[in-house]
C-alpha cells in the first residue's frame, strides 16, 4: 500500500468518525447533507488520506462549508485547542534551517504539505472562531503574507477575552502550546 492510499477498512473508519462528528456538530454545517459529503469523500481517497492525517494528529477535522464555485466541501481542524500532534513547530523550512540549536522536529508548513493540507489563513481562522471558541489556551500559526515573512516574521492567532487576536513572532520560534490548524477542500 502506497503512502497516500487507505485500505477499505481505514476508509470506512475515518468516514464513520467524520459522520459522527458531523452529526454531533450540526451548527457548523446546517445547510449541508452528509450523504453528499460522503460521496465526495469516497470519490477522493487521496484527500480522505489527508483528512485521516488531520485526525491522527488530533485535529478533529469537520465540514465547515461548501464552495459552490469549485463544488467542494471545506474541512477545518475543529479541535478545541491547537492539535496536539502538531505543536512545537516553527513556521517554515527557512525558519527551521536558520536555527543553530534546539531545533524543533519540523515546521508547520512542511508538516501541512506532508499531510496534503494547507494552514488556515487569517480570514479562515476568523471564520472558525464564528463556529465556537477555539485556542482559548493555545495558539495556532496562520498563513503569513510574504512581506511579513521576508522580514523574518510569521503570524499566529488565538482567542482570548472574547475576541480573536492575530500576533507576530519570529518564524523560527516554537512553543509547546502553539501548533497549526489546517484545511482541505474535497
Amino acid at each position: 500500500m502506497s503512502k497516500n492510499k487507505l485500505s477499505q477498512e481505514h476508509q470506512e473508519e475515518i468516514i464513520s468518525i467524520l459522520k459522527a462528528r458531523f452529526e454531533k456538530n450540526k451548527t457548523r454545517h446546517e445547510a449541508l447533507d452528509w450523504n453528499k459529503v460522503q460521496e465526495k469523500l469516497e470519490a477522493n481517497p487521496d484527500k480522505l488520506w489527508s483528512i485521516l492525517q488531520m485526525e491522527k494528529t488530533e485535529g478533529e477535522p469537520d465540514v465547515v462549508g461548501y464552495d459552490k464555485n469549485t463544488n467542494e466541501y471545506i474541512f477545518f481542524d475543529c479541535v478545541a485547542e491547537s492539535p496536539k500532534g502538531r505543536r512545537s513547530l516553527c513556521y517554515d523550512r527557512k525558519a527551521l534551517d536558520s536555527r543553530k540549536e534546539h531545533k524543533p522536529k519540523n515546521s508547520a508548513l512542511d508538516m501541512a504539505e506532508e499531510m496534503g493540507i494547507e494552514i488556515l489563513t487569517e480570514e479562515q481562522y476568523r471564520q472558525l472562531q464564528e463556529l465556537g471558541n477555539f485556542d482559548t489556551k493555545t495558539s495556532s500559526w496562520i498563513a503569513t503574507p510574504s512581506d511579513v515573512r521576508k522580514l523574518g516574521g510569521a503570524l499566529f492567532s488565538d482567542f482570548r477575552y472574547g475576541r480573536t487576536f492575530v500576533y507576530h513572532n519570529g518564524a523560527e520560534s516554537y512553543y509547546a502550546a502553539r501548533g497549526f490548524r489546517g484545511f482541505i477542500k474535497v
